[in-house]
């Protein structure tokens, strides 16, 4: 298999924007970390830096025109003005040949947060969708980033729907097809804010194939060959790793009957670790240096 030449940017969502803290809009691991932040990665991703074209995509939002707003302006405040926002609310809106052109032309697209069944039933079979794929595929340097619905629609198999709170009982979690950038992979977002380790668990419990993502808020991935996995931001990743499942009383149970699951593998991911999904491998970090403290 071929390895894309793009780079894929999943962000579990709440990423810092360069709010106010005092008005409390959002609340951060690092009281100076918009300047060291995930949105600056992805502007220095790009080719050109705060010359690069970035285009927002809010079709996930339920409030595009606000979500579209924060993103200008937090751009904005790292010198990167020339960023759109595209309102597609509907698979007509897709066909639109300005939006078509925009997205053929930008050096990043990113996907805002919404509910992910409107990202894969607006762009699936479209025009933008067939377009997005061939660059991230064949185009070198070509960013596509996507927070908390926006990542969760990246890979193959999507969860669409699920309880923290049920994710213990057989078919709580539920699963479709997502947009499909990456195969064998399962996001979910706001991972540990909301309490969704039991949800990706079942998730990759029923398709231990898949490698399970949980992404914090203010946290994403840089992946780059489709298999280098760099966390960066202020929080944690969380990987489960299926492939070695032992005991698993899924297939035999009635739907609402608690699973049992044996043998799940889980690592821990903060900014500069890496994980190589091909290998199934973590990497820890050797980019930043750790503080020793003496103990008497």
């Amino acid at each position: 298999m071929i390895a894309p030449k793009g780079i894929l940017i999943p962000v579990g969502g709440a990423e810092d924007k360069g709010t106010d803290l005092e008005q409390g809009f959002i609340q951060r691991n690092n009281l100076n970390f918009f300047e060291q932040g995930i949105l600056v990665r992805i502007v220095n991703e790009t080719k050109h830096k705060q010359q690069s074209r970035i285009e927002v995509i809010t079709t996930a939002s339920t409030i595009p025109f606000e979500v579209g707003a924060n993103y200008l302006d937090a751009f904005s405040k790292l010198s990167c003005t020339n960023v759109g926002v595209i309102h597609i609310r509907n698979r007509e809106d897709a066909q639109n040949p300005e939006y078509i052109q925009r997205v053929k032309e930008a050096d990043a697209v990113m996907f805002s947060g919404g509910n992910q069944m409107r990202l894969t039933a607006t762009f699936g079979g479209t025009e933008i969708y067939r377009i997005l794929h061939d660059r991230y595929k064949n185009e070198t340097g070509f960013i596509l980033a996507g927070t908390s619905a926006g990542a969760m629609a990246m890979s193959n198999t999507m969860i669409y729907q699920g309880n923290a709170a049920n994710a213990h009982l057989k078919g709580a979690v539920k699963v479709t097809t997502g947009l499909a950038f990456m195969q064998d992979v399962i996001f979910d977002s706001h991972f540990d804010k909301r309490g969704r380790f039991g949800r990706l668990a079942q998730a990759v419990s029923t398709n231990p194939s898949c490698i399970g993502i949980g992404l914090g808020e203010d946290t994403g991935l840089m992946i780059t060959d489709g298999n280098v996995m760099e966390a960066i931001g202020s929080g944690m990743i969380i990987i489960i790793d299926g492939h070695d499942i032992g005991h698993s009383n899924i297939a035999d149970l009635a739907d609402g009957k608690p699973i049992s699951v044996e043998n799940l593998r889980v690592h821990f991911l903060a900014k500069g670790n890496k994980y190589i999904l091909q290998d199934r491998k973590y990497q820890e970090s050797l980019e930043y240096e750790y503080e020793k403290t003496d103990v008497e």
